[in-house]
């Protein structure tokens, strides 16, 4: 299969998770994507987390579609072979700190003056400009100093954080979108250009009217646990067997079905809950009323009510849960592979679903440095040539 992107050559430089999460994006959609890894032990995310057969099973996710070259970036002939990479690339991903790049004689008018329609994306933890440029940024910090940090948890409790990198994701996907809108400006003649993406800013751009009611109103919003201020009803509600059911009622159409699934024609036809703005304002009279119906039935009952009523309604699913969910095998979502382990492990698919040139799984995640002797003869290296760096641990 081939994707859109069939014939977009990629070049990933960096490690851990923002850059190769956007060119795993890229390569799900027919880029080739050539992975720079350094000599001997490769990107940290090879040992992150849980492993099999001494590899993290992330790895086989976050680099499959990918080429692994094993290159030292600090080394004169490891730039040299970026430097040659970079002449047949369309776009190169970036994750390092503001700087090195400039450092290593691989800064944008440098490769920009060899290929004057190379697209470089730079994602960092605060950009490429401004006082707090030089910071090291870890995904942890830029949902804090992005805003997410301090709005999620519950009001009595310390900040939380979601147990997952979303800054690096959230980040990764806005290089994706900058990368992909590059190459429409060069396909109408506009030549290459820089992408900057700060994971602080691509977090920030998530927080909605976060800074308009603050500016305007003075209000700084606050962790509310469950439930979602402001837009009502929407929370988590107890059921009789120990467990919990969202229900998402808050369009004014849904609301009205939900009171009259639960019996509250009162609450239905009250004039003063009619709109959202209404509703706001009596959260907890509604909440109270929807937690004291669910908890006289079991979770199954009240998914099942819900359905009736045509409300968005759902339980908290956990990895098992989504591996064994059909909607999820019917679309596709969860896909099977043989990894290069030669272990079958099950994947997320690839999202989002185009109808007429369709992502895939075309291989496998690479072992270290797989490709180093393919790439770099592509690019005129000769095996001799191969063998000289390669005894120098330049690759």
């Amino acid at each position: 299969m081939t994707g859109p992107l069939t014939g977009v050559r990629v070049l990933e430089l960096g490690s851990l998770i923002a850059g190769p999460f956007c060119a795993k994006t890229l390569g799900d959609f027919g880029a080739e994507v050539i992975k720079l890894e350094p000599p001997g032990e490769g990107d940290a995310l090879r040992k992150w987390r849980r492993l099999r057969n001494g590899t993290s099973l992330w790895w086989h996710v976050q680099s499959r579609n990918k080429k692994s070259v094993t290159c030292d970036l600090r080394r004169p002939e490891g730039q040299e072979i970026v430097r040659r990479l970079a002449r047949r690339a369309h776009i190169m991903i970036e994750n390092f700190r503001p700087g090195a790049l400039e450092r290593w004689n691989l800064g944008w008018n440098a490769l920009a003056a060899e290929n004057p329609q190379l697209i470089l994306v730079r994602i960092s933890g605060y950009g490429q400009s401004g006082p707090y440029r030089e910071r090291p940024g870890f995904a942890a910090i830029a949902e804090a100093v992005g805003g997410m940090r301090y709005v999620t948890g519950f009001p009595d409790r310390p900040p939380a954080r979601p147990n997952l990198s979303l800054g690096d994701t959230i980040a990764a996907l806005h290089g994706v979108i900058g990368a992909l809108l590059a190459l429409h400006a060069v396909k109408n003649g506009a030549g290459g250009q820089v992408i900057d993406v700060a994971l602080y800013e691509s977090v920030f751009n998530c927080m909605e009217s976060l800074l308009p009611e603050y500016d305007a109103q003075g209000y700084v919003r606050e962790r509310s646990g469950a439930a979602l201020p402001g837009i009502a009803p929407s929370n988590l509600y107890p059921c009789s067997d120990g467990t919990y059911v969202l229900i998402a009622g808050n369009a004014d159409s849904l609301y009205r079905r939900l009171m009259s699934a639960i019996g509250r024609t009162d609450l239905r036809d009250d004039p003063a809950l009619e709109r959202n703005d209404g509703r706001a304002a009596q959260m907890q009279r509604i909440d109270d009323a929807i937690a004291e119906w669910t908890r006289r039935r079991t979770q199954t009952e009240v998914l099942a009510a819900m359905a009736a009523a045509e409300v968005p309604a759902g339980r908290i699913y956990t990895a098992a849960d989504i591996a064994a969910d059909p909607h999820y095998l019917a679309r596709g979502i969860i896909e099977s592979i043989t990894a290069a382990d030669g272990e079958p492990l099950k994947v997320p698919g690839v999202i989002p679903k185009l109808s007429r040139t369709p992502g895939a799984i075309r291989t496998p995640a690479p072992r270290l440095g797989e490709h180093t002797d393919e790439v770099l003869g592509e690019i005129g290296y000769s095996d001799a040539e191969i063998s000289r760096l390669r005894e120098a641990h330049v690759v």
